[in-house]
């Protein structure tokens, strides 16, 4: 029997039995000549949502007692050709995988940053925003959309189409999130990372007119004034709100909290001596530290900083074990094709081995992170463990 898919005989076979009109049903249901045609919206249609296989393998289990009763050969032929079409179905589903990002990118890619301008991820934002429309050929426009510690940005990339024009910057805040908000959606599950960008320390800062000039000083003029001093963050649950309250009840001092709606207006304010201390975003407020506007006290993480091998860590300062890292990732919506994924994971990789990469994030502070999207998810895996603990440590309540 020949399986000419095109003649009168396969449309002369669909009306022969029961076996027949089984397999025809299905098979044009999941498969035409042309879907076999490399990168075809049918084929891409096959990809997402396993159409073919999905319906055949469901016509198996349709085949009913009395079918085989009936006829038991023609029941061992309804499966048989069935069996026969999933093992075509398939190797179709596979090759439709490797036809999503072949064109990619083709028009600009949008970047959201959760993030209002002037603070440390817009900056970082707009110089992968170059990085990357270089490397790939397309423009990639910034899109501020602040708020909800960073949560309405990642909503407005998460409910975008999962084809690669729209990526969202979010910061290691959004680790934060599961133990502070009641979220709609599950903060690895339901998103995909793709990269992870930078990691480096907060700066701790102080009004220049602040009396303490050092960490050990802060702590002392805490305990004679208790409450009095106003610290300054990104946002309500922010990780720069929680690291600045781990110091706070490690010190065993406390402080009056500050949020602000993004970086840049809670350092305009400190300058303006409305708040005391702030712990920034390095690569932030490191040129208002230059230019006096600003005291450094201290770095938040394990070791010093090249940019200023002359300010210590908290650690260092009478906190020993306490480290705090800030980190910014890449991240896209649901389902976004793994070749998608792996492309612009390898440009940002890209962008990140070059030395104009590695001079800019030290002189910010920071130092290039990159890696792979699996290394990036399991960050943000762990980082939601570990605030967890944290924000129940400190009686913060999920809103």
């Amino acid at each position: 029997m020949r399986r000419n898919f095109g003649s009168m005989e396969w449309g002369s076979r669909c009306m022969e039995s029961r076996a027949w009109s089984y397999a025809c049903r299905i098979f044009s249901a999941g498969y035409s000549p042309q879907n076999t045609r490399r990168g075809s919206n049918s084929n891409r249609e096959l990809l997402t949502s396993k159409n073919a296989i999905g319906r055949i393998s469901a016509s198996l289990s349709r085949i009913s007692p009395q079918d085989n009763k009936a006829n038991t050969e023609e029941t061992f032929l309804t499966k048989r050709i069935l069996r026969w079409l999933i093992a075509i179905a398939a190797p179709l589903a596979i090759l439709a995988s490797g036809t999503a990002a072949a064109g990619y990118p083709e028009r600009p890619i949008r970047l959201i940053v959760t993030f209002v301008p002037g603070g440390g991820a817009d900056l970082l934002a707009r110089y992968l925003a170059k990085a990357l429309s270089e490397d790939m050929g397309q423009p990639v426009i910034v899109e501020n959309r602040p708020g909800a510690g960073g949560m309405i940005g990642v909503e407005a990339g998460r409910n975008t189409k999962p084809d690669g024009y729209t990526l969202t910057l979010i910061s290691s805040s959004y680790t934060v999130n599961p133990s502070l908000y009641r979220m709609t959606f599950d903060p690895v599950a339901d998103i995909t990372p793709i990269v992870q960008v930078s990691r480096g320390p907060l700066l701790v800062v102080a009004n220049p007119a602040f009396p303490p000039n050092s960490l050990p000083e802060l702590i002392a003029y805490a305990k004679a004034h208790p409450g009095a001093i106003n610290y300054a963050s990104s946002g309500e649950g922010s990780v720069i709100h929680l690291a600045t309250e781990l110091f706070a009840r490690q010190a065993g001092i406390r402080m009056t909290h500050i949020p602000y709606k993004g970086g840049g207006n809670a350092q305009t304010d400190l300058m303006a001596g409305q708040v005391q201390l702030y712990f920034a975003a390095t690569a932030s407020a490191l040129p208002h530290v230059a230019a006096g506007k600003m005291k450094a006290l201290a770095v938040t993480t394990a070791n010093r900083i090249a940019a200023l091998p002359e300010v210590p860590t908290i650690a260092e300062s009478g906190l020993p074990g306490y480290d705090a890292t800030l980190w910014y990732g890449l991240i896209g919506p649901k389902n976004l094709p793994v070749d998608i994924v792996e492309k612009i994971n390898a440009a940002v990789n890209r962008a990140l081995v070059t030395p104009e990469a590695h001079a800019k994030l030290q002189a910010d502070g920071a130092e290039p992170a990159g890696g792979s999207a699996a290394a990036f998810t399991t960050t943000i895996a762990t980082g939601i463990t570990q605030w967890a603990g944290i924000v129940k440590d400190l009686g913060i309540k999920p809103e």
